[in-house]
């Protein structure tokens, strides 16, 4: 008798068993794994919730690509994240798209999104810098017409912001600020001079090859061809507030961060991008051309 009360107690209770574990088995899911293009098997997790100006780095992105969706350039990305390895991003990593968005100090953070984040590697930039930085000749992304605003990115840093100075800075070699300081850049006729309007300083004819010469000692901030209606171009700082511009030469003899002494043969004349040869020369004080002939000795 006991043994019969026993099994169909059992038996009774069998439905309610397998009621509970079918509910059980129905409240779970199972994530199937995530293969990314690099074979690697991932869980996917629930992507972190995006912010205004912040993108996500997500399997497959790369810097170049976030910079091309986007519409910003791919050093602007590097700086506003403080990227000290721009070849390495990774999945989950929030980085700021947008010059405006940023904090002061604020960089690249990574936002935990589980294991399996993988490091996605950025293909390195097409060529190869060498030991010496070459003169540019051909800039890839085409010539710009000249504008104060194309000026300022052809020779940054020539007029700089006034901040309140900390310590007095050690002179630079050679700072003109009156005649007799400068000296003529070329020994030919003079053919033009200076018009605020029409002609930013002087036109001195030559024969291609002749010498140009610095006006004045300083540091070489441009050497290239990419300014419309200036040819190749040398534009050299002296100071904090003035610098000399020699266009239209057939050979650029300087490079960029090359330091000069007053006199030194910096490039020859020539007759790139204008119908003859001649040298046309600028002095800027801090970024505004002014009239050489107020700078340079009595011819």
């Amino acid at each position: 008798m006991k043994l019969a009360i026993r099994m169909q107690t059992r038996f009774s209770l069998t439905p309610a068993v397998l009621a509970t574990l079918v509910l059980a088995g129905c409240a779970s899911t199972v994530t199937a794994p995530v293969r990314d293009g690099s074979g690697a098997v991932s869980t996917p997790v629930s992507e972190p919730t995006a912010q205004a100006g912040v993108h996500v780095v997500k399997p497959g992105d790369t810097l170049l690509g976030i910079a091309r969706q986007y519409g910003v350039t791919l050093p602007d990305l590097v700086g506003w994240n403080n990227l000290t390895d721009p070849n390495q991003i990774q999945v989950g990593q929030a980085l700021r798209v947008g010059p405006s968005d940023l904090a002061a100090g604020g960089g690249a953070t990574t936002i935990p999104i589980g294991q399996g984040a993988v490091a996605t590697p950025v293909p390195a930039p097409g060529s190869t810098e060498s030991s010496s930085a070459p003169l540019k000749q051909g800039p890839v992304g085409g010539r710009q017409a000249y504008s104060d605003e194309a000026w300022a990115k052809v020779a940054p840093g020539v007029a700089p912001a006034v901040t309140p100075p900390v310590a007095a800075p050690t002179p630079e070699p050679s700072q003109p600020t009156v005649t007799g300081e400068w000296q003529w850049p070329s020994t030919g006729r003079l053919i033009a001079g200076y018009n605020e309007a029409s002609n930013k300083g002087l036109d001195i004819g030559g024969n291609v090859g002749d010498p140009v010469l610095a006006a004045a000692a300083g540091k070489v901030v441009y050497a290239g061809s990419g300014l419309r209606g200036y040819g190749k171009l040398v534009v050299i700082k002296h100071n904090q507030e003035y610098n000399s511009v020699y266009a239209h030469n057939d050979k650029l003899l300087v490079k960029e961060d090359d330091q000069v002494v007053q006199g030194q043969k910096i490039a020859e004349l020539g007759s790139s991008e204008t119908d003859r040869p001649k040298l046309h020369f600028e002095i800027r004080k801090q970024g505004k051309a002014v009239d050489p002939t107020k700078y340079l000795p009595a011819r």
